[in-house]
C-alpha cells in the first residue's frame, strides 16, 4: 500500500484558501449584524420619535393663540359628540319605550 502525501504547496493553499473564506464568512456575519443592529435602533428611534412630519406640529404647539384655538374647537367638537350621544340616548329609550 502507498501512502497519500500532500505536498506542502497543496497544504498551503488550502490553508489560504480556508483562511480567505473564514474570513470572508466572518466579514459577512459582522456586517450582518451590524445591519441588524442599526436597524433595530432605526425602528426604536421612530418608536419614541415625536410624529412630526414637516414641523408645523412643533410650530403650532408654541404658539399660543394656535393652542387657544385648537382648544376651542376641542371643547367645541366635545359639545357636539355630547349632544350626539344625548340623541341616542334619547332614541334608544324611546324604542325600549314602544317594545
Amino acid at each position: 500500500m502507498s501512502q497519500y502525501r500532500e505536498s506542502p504547496g497543496g497544504t498551503l493553499s488550502s490553508l489560504i484558501s480556508g483562511a480567505v473564506l473564514g474570513a470572508a464568512g466572518l466579514a459577512w456575519w459582522l456586517f450582518s449584524e451590524a445591519e441588524r443592529r442599526q436597524q433595530t435602533r432605526k425602528q426604536r428611534a421612530m418608536l419614541y420619535a415625536p410624529r412630526m412630519q414637516d414641523g408645523s406640529e412643533a410650530i403650532e404647539a408654541n404658539n399660543p393663540l394656535m393652542q387657544a384655538e385648537t382648544s376651542e374647537q376641542l371643547e367645541e367638537r366635545v359639545e357636539q359628540l355630547n349632544a350626539a350621544i344625548a340623541d341616542v340616548r334619547k332614541q334608544l329609550e324611546e324604542l325600549g319605550a314602544k317594545n
